[in-house]
């Protein structure tokens, strides 16, 4: 019987004595570079070590490194994963002007624009909802502001992306496969742009410099996981709702931003990460997998993570049945088993249930279970815990 080999999709959750260090940390000048100490940096590589044993305890036989270099100054914090990329980066300032001030956008056929995160289609359908601060619903607040492009895009975080490689490569034991996470070139792009002539100028200029993160990790021996929720999430982001056509030559243009940054690496230490937007909402104008995945799976990584456990997309197990021989033959499933967007612990026969799924679809020695998305910053940390001590369980009772 195969083995199941079991992940995360990258966040988890902060200690207080890390939030709160991040929390006192100082701006440089431009007002949203987080400055850094001996100190701090200390506190860093020794909650990695923590939180790498405790996966391994919980049954996590790939750990990461929780995103603990990406700074998260807030117990709930959606935006983690994209807004460390501001820090790693020249060609960014303040303006004032974000995806969250900005004035509305709208599309019209053949020419899909980004619109901005208020007037997402699922944000206006269930407004009263998400204005109410007792709903359940929210994104919490990002450790830095976001600014926009205004001059040449560079990549500047060698000295963070050598210590997030250090950090996790000294918490592995031998022989255990470890992995980090970087945005890809497409979310990244998302910010205001002032500088370039076109959008598409903007993300070749991403893919110019996080190629030299994506190649840090790499030939740090661990696997790089890109995160690239815009490739679904987008279409909530176009307004009014684009063709399937439309969205699908708008998407295109975000894989091959990732083929053209991961070129000349090793496909096998490459993971994408699609999801649809972690935070708790509704999400009825997410777009259907099976719309999409002949195009997702024209990146070329050798691995693919993506939700499989929320009431929103579980279903979509089989699109990937259906559409079996659109899966290139190399690649490795990683399927969300437990959820970020609940607070519900998931039964170990129901995560082993739904491993089974993807086990039948390709193997079981090409599936490597999961969480949907990061549980670090959306879900209390006893309840994180007890997801993925429940989805090293559910791992071990696979039968197939």
């Amino acid at each position: 019987m195969t083995r199941i080999e079991t992940t995360t999709a990258g966040s988890l959750p902060r200690t207080q004595a890390l939030i709160e260090a991040n929390a006192a940390r100082t701006f440089a000048d431009d007002g949203f570079t987080l400055q850094s100490t001996p100190e701090y940096e200390a506190l860093v590589a020794e909650a990695v070590r923590d939180v790498v044993e405790r996966q391994r305890e919980a049954g996590i036989t790939q750990p990461g490194d929780g995103e603990f270099g990406k700074a998260m100054s807030n117990a709930v914090d959606y935006g983690a994963w994209w807004t460390y990329s501001f820090q790693r980066t020249a060609g960014l300032e303040l303006t004032g002007k974000d995806i969250f001030s900005q004035e509305p956008v709208r599309s019209e056929p053949g020419n899909v624009r980004l619109t901005t995160f208020p007037d997402r289609r699922d944000w206006s359908e269930f407004s009263a909802a998400y204005q109410d601060p007792e709903s359940g619903i929210s994104v919490g607040k990002n450790a830095t502001a976001f600014p926009a492009t205004t001059g040449p895009i560079s990549y500047t975080g060698q000295a963070a992306i050598a210590a997030d490689t250090r950090n996790l490569n000294a918490a592995l034991a031998e022989g255990e496969t470890g992995f980090l996470t970087a945005i890809a070139p497409g979310s990244a792009a998302r910010i205001e742009n002032e500088f370039y002539g076109s959008e598409q100028e903007h993300i070749d200029a991403w893919v110019a410099a996080l190629r030299e993160e994506y190649r840090a990790v790499t030939d740090a021996g661990l696997i790089l996981q890109l995160d690239d929720p815009s490739l679904a999430e987008n279409w909530d982001q176009i307004n009014p709702e684009p063709s399937i056509e439309d969205y699908l030559a708008f998407t295109q243009i975000r894989v091959d931003a990732i083929n053209a940054a991961i070129e000349g690496l090793p496909k096998e230490q490459i993971r994408l990460h699609l999801c649809w937007g972690s935070w708790h909402g509704p999400h009825t104008t997410d777009i259907e997998l099976k719309h999409i995945l002949k195009t997702v799976l024209g990146a070329k990584v050798g691995q693919i993570s993506f939700e499989a456990a929320n009431a929103r997309h579980e279903h979509e197990w089989a699109v990937w049945e259906d559409q079996k021989a659109l899966i290139p033959d190399d690649l490795i499933l990683v399927p969300g088993v437990v959820g970020h967007s609940t607070n519900l612990v998931e039964h170990p026969d129901l995560v082993a249930q739904r491993i089974e799924r993807f086990a039948r679809v390709v193997g079981p020695e090409r599936v490597i279970a999961a969480t949907d998305c990061g549980l670090g910053g959306r879900v209390h940390p006893q309840i994180a815990w007890a997801k993925l001590e429940a989805l090293g369980e559910g791992a071990r009772r696979v039968r197939v």
